[in-house]
């Protein structure tokens, strides 16, 4: 069984900039995206600020955040990478086998991957994860490089939010058709 540490806490940067995303897109109508909250059984908890310290996941999660966005289904998971080399043990089989039944389903899945060092966020296509899976899966790198992934899907900020994804889903929404 998993536990929950002070670990916990990476991603929240980015997660914090996500939530925001999420709370100005329902402000605006564009979007209703809600934070997945992964179940937990509290085991340790420090007295003095009665903060959970040690904790058991209940059960493996899928992905971060689940929603519709103008009557499109949308799941994605959010993570940070403080290198130009993101490690495909950072994503788990369940989440990648949820995002493909989630794709089936006809909704799109995507992952959120921010590069902390350079302050820029990338919006990963569930086509280009997959690729990158498979060719791990067949013996390939157990990575991709910051150099391959395509310019056009760095997310960008506008209209009053840091992560304005929205555009990058449509890219992607185009791209499929």
């Amino acid at each position: 069984m998993a536990t929950w540490n002070s670990r916990g806490l990476r991603g929240s940067v980015l997660e914090e900039m996500v939530n925001y995303t999420n709370q100005r897109y329902r402000e605006k109508n564009l979007a209703l995206i809600q934070k997945v909250p992964t179940p937990i059984t509290p085991v340790r908890f420090d007295k003095d600020s009665r903060h959970i310290t040690l904790a058991y996941f209940e059960k493996k999660s899928t992905v971060d955040y689940i929603g519709v966005v103008q009557g499109i289904p949308v799941c994605f998971d959010a993570k940070e990478c403080a290198v130009d080399t993101f490690p495909l043990q950072n994503l788990h089989e369940h989440q990648v086998e949820f995002m493909s039944s989630f794709e089936e389903q006809k909704g799109v899945s995507f992952l959120l991957i921010y590069f902390s060092h350079r302050q820029e966020c990338y919006y990963l296509r569930y086509q280009e994860m997959k690729s990158y899976w498979d060719r791990m899966r067949q013996g390939g790198p157990k990575h991709f490089k910051y150099e391959e992934l395509d310019p056009a899907y760095f997310v960008t900020g506008h209209g009053g939010v840091s992560l304005h994804y929205l555009t990058c889903l449509q890219k992607d929404l185009e791209a499929r058709d």
